[in-house]
Formats: C-alpha cells, structure tokens, sequence
C-alpha cells in the first residue's frame, strides 16, 4: 500500500507541485523568521558582549529619587567621590565614568545621520595613558575642551567631516558648533548598529546631560588575577543605595535577554504572516486530496474489492500526505534560509546595519519546519482519508463521482448556522458594551463567524453565484450561462476553493475600512482642532526624549513668530488617584489650538485654576467651581479649582489642563511633547524658514505644517494596511493554486461533457471563455463575502472607538473595494488559464468515448 501511495504521489506531479507550494510558503515564513530572528539574537548577543569586554565590574546610577514628602534623596548620579574611593579598591586596574544621552549629527543638507533611535552622545573618558579603551582613534585626537568633539569613524566619513572641521551637533535644545579634534573606531553596539557616537569633554558632557562632578555610571577594568566576583564584592559597600553594580558579563548576559524581548514583537509579527499562509493552504491541500479521491474512486474500490481493508486505504491516502509533507518541509526550510538571507539584505540596504556573523539554524528549527509542514498536510488530508475508507467496493465500481449525501449537507448547514449565529450574537453584544470590553466580544464573535462562513459556504454558493448567472448569461451567452451552472455543480468544492480568497479579504476589506475610517477622522482632529502654522517636535525614532525648555525660549526671541505655546506632559495625585495633565501657556493657547468649552473659561488657566475634560469631569463628579485637594510630583499640595470644562481633544492633551508656570513650579524638568507656533503672516516658506533658523536648523527636530501633521499620522495607518495587504498578497497566491485544482479536477470530472459540446457547436475558443468565466464566478464568490464580512466587522469594531477617537463615522472605501474585488476576478482569469487550454485541446472524438 506504501508503494501504491508513492506511484499516486508522483502520478500527479502538477497538482503534487501546488500542494507542495502552498504548504512550502508557510513553512518558509516560520523557519526564515525563526533563523532570521536567531540569527539577529546572536550577533547582536554577540557584539554587545564585545563592547564589554575588559569591563570586570559595572556600576550604574538610579538618580534622585523622591520620599512620600517630595523631597529628593540621594545623588543625582555617581560622585566623584566614589569614583575615587572604586579607584583605590585593591584589584582595580582602572576606572572610567561615563554619561551619555542624545547627540546627533548632521550632514552637508541638514539631514542627521545616522539611525536616530541610536545617535548617542558621551564623555571622553582617558585612563593614565591618555586613552579611552573604548575608542581607538584613527586621526586626531580626543576633545580637551569644551568646544572640540570627536566623532566615530562611520559619521565622520558619512558627514565627509575631518579633523579641523566646524560639526554642528543637535540635542534636544538649539544646534550648537563644534571644532572635530579626533576620529575614532569603537566596538559600541548601537555604531555598530548604524548609530553615530559623539564624544565631548567629561566637564561638558556632564552639564549637558546630568549635573557637573556626577557620572550615570561606571565602568572597572580588574588587575590580573582579580575575579569579577571578587572585585563585586568589594565595590557594592562604597556606593549609595541609588547605585547597583554587577558584573560586565551579568550585564552583557542581560542585554542579550533585552534584545531577544525587543525581537519579540518582530517575530510575532512574522510568524503570524506565516500562521495565515498556513491556515488558508488548509483550504487547499484539503480540495486537492478530496479531487484525488474522487478521481480515483474506481481505483480505490478495486483495491478494496481484492481484499484491502478500509484502514489500508485510509493510510495509503495518509502516507501520500505524509510524503507531500515531508517534501514541502525541507523544500520550505531551505527556502525560508534564503528568506532569511534576503531579509538581513534587505535591513543592511536601508542602513539599518546588522553585526556580521553566520546565519543561525538551530536544531528547534529544522524540528518546527519538519513538524509544521507534515502536521498541516497530514491534518489536511484527515478528511478525504476518512471518507475513502468508506468507499463500498461495489457501490464505487458502479460510479465515478459519489455526490454528499443530503444527510451530511444538512448536518454541515445546521452547524455552520449555529457557528454563525453566536458569532453574530457575540458581535452585536460587543457593539452594545462599547470599548475594550466590547473589541473582545467582538474578536470572539470574528472568530466563530468565520468558521461558520467556512462551513455555511456550500449553502451560499448557490444564491451568491444564481445573482452572478443572468449578467454572465447576457454578455458572454452559453459559456457564460454553463460557467455558472458548473460553479454550483459541486457546492463543497466550490466553497473550499473560494476559502481562503474569502478568509484574505475579510482581514484586509475590515482593516482597510479602519484604516481609513480612523484617517479620515484624524484628518478632521488635526484640521478642527489645530489651529498653529507650524508644530515642532523631535525627529520620529530620535530617542531624545522631549524638547528642552530652551527651545521655546529660543522660538519666543526669534523675529517673526508670535505665538509660542509648548504642551508638556505633567501629573498630579488627588488622594491616592494618579491624575495626568498637560501643561500649557494659557495667554497663547487659545491661538493655536482650539479647545472648545463646555461650561467655564479657559481665562483662569493664567491665575492657577484648571480645567477638565468633559467624560473626566463626568466620571469624577466634577463642575466649574469644583476643587481638588492636588500633591505634585515635589511632595508640594495645592488646591486646584475648576474653572473650565472642555470637549474631549484626545490626542491633542490630556484630560487635565494646566498652566506651564504651575507645572514648572513643582517639575524640575518637564517633559515637553510639542511646541506649538504662529508666525508673522500665517503658514509660507518664509515662516516656516524662520521657525527652522530659530532652531539653529537643528537636523533632530521636525517642523511639521499642518499638512506634514496629517501625512504623519496617515503614514502610521498606511503602514499597518501594506503589511495586511501583504496578507493579501499570500492569499491570492494560494486562491490562484485552489482555483487552478478546483478548474483541472473540473475539466478532467466532464471530459465526456466537453467533448459533446465541441461536437454540438462549441468551439474552442468559448470552452476556453466557459472555463475563464467559471474560475471568475469562483473567486468573485469568495471575494464579495469577504468584503461583506469585513466591512460588517469594520462597522462593529469602529462602533467601540466613538469615544475614544472624536469625529469618528465610517467610511466606505469604494475604490479600494473596487480594486479587491478586481484583483479576485483577474485572480480568476490567471488560474484558469491552463485547464482551459488543457479542455480546449482535448480530442472531441476521444473526450465523447471518455466514461
């Protein structure tokens, strides 16, 4: 039986060919990510390890911290003090502080280089001998003062800088100029990574990043012979309880374990592509062993009728599964290696440098793409297999095709109906809860409601492509009338084949509606509420955090701006209840956001009062007039009165307004999001040249047009649609595969058929056109349910998101539905392009012999 199994396997080599395919793309997903992923740990493992090599011991600052009184303990950082006292320590061989925190560099147009997630900027820190055993300087030297820096060797030659040079370096405040003093190699992860490293005086970096005479931390080199353990353990009682120290190893070992919970989510992402490849070539591989056994019914019942028992044939189908599995496995493992490859290509090619190293192909991963694409097939092939085995040796010899019984069909309909009506009732009761609550219910109801899709398919098939007949039947005659009759001739197989096209397209139609929903009603926020010409911010992926105080300051003395308004980020407890606020300037706020009142004036903002949101005032029994007994971050009370109650401008600041004068009263440094301006004349290139020239043309910092606000937020959306339309992508490849099978077991079920149509009349050309159309009718069955589907569950999705986004109402994408639905129906004429051929060019006389 394990012969016969081979023999069939490679008896249909076309159809072996696109199971194979569709099993080995997702299995390529999952080994290409896992190798790519284990690949990315270990050299990034690794390079982090190297830039802590000669580092026996590392001791890192928590800062100030504040007691229940507000008041600060502890050092800003490391003193010193201490650092002296490490020195000293028997064992030590040296020592070195370190700060550090954003610094980037710009090229000859303004433009940083750089990744901005890893532009760093630190402290040169010599030894005895005069060098810092992080760096290696390949011309000049190290800065000796306050207006020199060096520069690693990557930048300075991006930048095409050299040693002499005017760099202008940007921080989170106004551009400032330096003079190059040296240029460095450094083995420092985040260069490595494709970061910039710009090295300053220790006096210089610590009033830039910390506070004059205190380190973030430091770094201990042992004497030979002096354990890291050892060494541990006599440094730990000389630093303060804001301090802690561990080894360079342990801290190695732990930013490993930071890298791979960073590639975490990348993976996820990765893998979940591949787990929808492989869910809808479920469809597939199961149409194809269904066609197999139905095409050799006769076949199978001879085997039976000479002694084999239901159990043999069973597994005679299982182990063509199992051989289809184990090819599509190892063919997908080696094509996800060079998936892998191409990735890590791909990243080095938009300067996201990689750590050179080989590739990683751990055992758990041959183990996963063998189990993986084994398991799928077999699964697959469970069904068909089972229903061989019930094959009656007599009943089979009498007739090719055996139809579903009623029974069954009736069984599938009444369960699909009871999938689909709790996914509907857990759907509408996701709608009347609202919110989180209300999205889980609703990805619950998603779920069932596919299956029951699945499941009901044969049902809908009929009504579905009866509404596609007449128009079929009108423009292309007889091959279009007998493309929708043929269709529905064999209800299950159809459903399958249109699976996974439908199962594509309701992820992507639901997410598309979203998408653009959501755009839409952005787009109406920024352009309602946002009043100012222009918004500065830091540069996206730039780490700085937020802007510094000096850049309003610079932006308020610039000729030609005249509204000046930075929103920081601030809080505030009532009792034990942490409040969030935003810090404004309430004499200018009015001219560059337009915060719509309830009840109240804004007015009060200037003397101390606050105003609220209008859902927080609610859910807090708040009103103007209203006071709150409010401790600041400095341990400082005060009692804050409500002088205004405003519409909900979620995105835009938050629940609390405050006034920056307050705010900064009790915040050492606020964190400042945005700084909103108005110029001289309103929004032109002039104004908006003033506002980058007031920032020294800083290349870290982004001055946003109102236009460049909506684009931003649109880009974030559309990149969220292209990765679902690389959904798409995969399902249309496969649907193409299963429209190709259903088309080929089509033709080869109705050879007598054919060939008596070719004799009444019909040429080739429309048995070709009747076979296209059949295929069109297919794939347009399952694309208009999925769209269906989805804009359904896009409705029930956007109905939990009225109160959180304002101005939302949905939004009909018509074109690009258009585009989805034109995609199924080319989907169509692509996959039926070779059974057509293949029934055009069957030999009339031979087809009507054919039983």
């Amino acid at each position: 039986m394990f012969r016969t199994a081979l023999r069939n396997v490679l008896a249909h080599k076309a159809r072996l060919l696109m199971t194979v395919l569709a099993v080995t793309l997702g299995v390529a997903f999952v080994s290409g990510t896992l190798v790519f992923t284990d690949t990315l740990k270990k050299s990034l493992s690794g390079q982090a390890a190297k830039s802590y090599d000669g580092v026996a011991v590392s001791v890192e600052s928590y800062g100030q911290t504040r007691n229940d009184d507000g008041q600060k303990e502890g050092d800003p950082g490391i003193s010193q003090q201490t650092l002296d006292k490490v020195g000293g320590t028997a064992g030590v061989a040296s020592v070195a502080g370190r700060v550090s925190g954003f610094a980037g560099v710009g090229d000859e147009n303004g433009k940083l280089l750089g990744q901005g997630w890893s532009n760093k900027g630190s402290n040169f820190a010599p030894g005895k001998d005069g060098k810092d055993p992080r760096t290696t300087f390949t011309d000049g030297v190290g800065p000796a003062g306050a207006d020199q820096i060096a520069l690693d060797k990557e930048t300075a030659a991006a930048g095409a800088y050299r040693v002499g040079d005017k760099v202008r370096v940007a921080t989170n405040g106004p551009v400032k100029e330096y003079t190059l003093s040296g240029v460095f190699t450094t083995e420092d992860g985040e260069v490595k990574a494709g970061g910039s490293l710009v090295l300053f005086t220790t006096p210089a970096a610590q009033a830039m990043y910390l506070k004059p005479g205190f380190y973030q931390e430091l770094s201990v080199a042992a004497k030979a012979g002096t354990s890291a353990d050892k060494l541990l353990s006599d440094i730990t009682p000389l630093l303060g309880k804001n301090a802690h120290a561990q080894t360079g190893a342990a801290l190695a070992d732990q930013q490993a374990k930071d890298i791979q919970t960073q590639l975490g989510g990348m993976s996820n992402m990765l893998l979940t592509f591949a787990g929808i490849s492989l869910f809808v070539g479920v469809f597939l591989i199961y149409n194809t062993f269904t066609m197999l056994v139905s095409q050799r019914t006769r076949e199978l019942a001879l085997l039976r009728a000479i002694g084999a028992a239901r159990g043999q044939v069973m597994r005679s189908v299982l182990a063509e599964a199992l051989v289809i599995g184990v090819i599509s496995a190892v063919i997908g493992l080696v094509t996800g290696i060079g998936l892998a490859i191409g990735m890590r290509s791909t990243m080095n090619a938009f300067d996201a440098k990689l750590p050179g190293g080989d590739l990683v192909i751990a055992p758990a991963t041959i183990v996963a793409a063998l189990v993986i694409g084994v398991v799928v097939t077999v699964v697959a092939a469970v069904l068909p297999a089972w229903r061989t085995g019930r094959i009656a040796p007599v009943a089979a010899m009498g007739s090719a095709h055996l139809p579903a019984s009623s029974k069954s069909l009736m069984l599938r309909n009444t369960f699909g109906g009871i999938l689909g009506a709790l996914g509907f009732g857990l759907v509408f009761l996701g709608v009347s809860q609202g919110g989180g609550d209300g999205r889980w219910s609703i990805g619950g109801g998603a779920f069932f409601l596919l299956l029951g899709l699945i499941v009901l398919l044969p049902l809908l098939s009929r009504p579905v492509i009866g509404a596609l007949r007449p128009p079929l039947e009108k423009v292309f005659g007889v091959p279009g009338k007998l493309a929708a009759q043929n269709a529905v001739r064999n209800p299950r197989r159809t459903a399958v084949t249109a699976a996974s096209l439908a199962i594509g397209l309701t992820l992507v139609t639901s997410l598309s509606v979203l998408g653009i929903t959501m755009g839409k009603a952005i787009d109406r926020l920024s352009t309602d509420k946002i009043k100012a010409d222009y918004r500065v911010s830091m540069s996206e992926g730039v780490r700085a955090g937020g802007l510094d105080k000096s850049v309003a300051e610079a932006l308020s003395k610039a000729p030609g701006i005249k509204d000046v308004t930075p929103v920081a980020d601030g809080s505030f407890r009532v009792g034990d209840d942490f409040r969030s606020a935003s810090g404004v300037n309430s004499a200018t706020l009015a001219n560059v956001l337009r915060i719509e009142t309830v009840s109240g004036s804004l007015n009060g903002l200037g003397t101390g009062e606050i105003a609220v949101a209008e859902k927080e005032a609610e859910q807090r029994n708040l009103s103007v007039g209203s006071t709150l007994d409010a401790r600041f971050d400095d341990g400082q009370k005060a009692s804050l009165k409500v002088g205004a109650v405003y519409k909900d401008a979620e995105g835009l600041v938050s629940s609390y307004l405050i006034d920056n004068k307050v705010l900064s009263a009790h915040t050492e440094a606020p964190y400042v999001r945005y700084v909103y301006v108005n110029t001289d004349g309103g929004a032109s290139a002039a104004g908006e040249k003033k506002v980058v020239e007031a920032l020294g043309k800083n290349p870290a910092m982004t001055v946003a047009t109102q236009q460049d606000m909506r684009d931003e937020l649109g880009g974030m959306i559309n990149i969220a649609l292209n990765i679902m339309y690389g959904l798409l992508g995969m399902a249309l490849i496969i649907s193409v595969l299963g429209v190709v099978n259903t088309l080929a077991m089509s033709v080869f079920e109705r050879t007598q058929e054919i060939g008596m149509l070719r004799a009444i009349g019909l040429d080739r050309g429309r048995v070709k056109n009747m076979i296209r159309l059949e295929a069109v009718v297919i794939s347009l069955f399952g694309a208009i349910l999925g769209v269906g589907i989805g804009v359904f569950l896009a409705w029930a999705v956007g109905s939990t998101l009225t109160d959180t986004i304002p101005g939302y109402a949905l939004v009909l994408p018509w074109d690009r539905i258009g585009i989805f639905l034109l995609l199924a129906a080319v989907v169509g004429v692509l996959a039926a392009m070779w059974p057509a051929r293949s029934a055009a060019r069957l030999n009339m006389l031979t087809a009507i012999k054919t039983e």
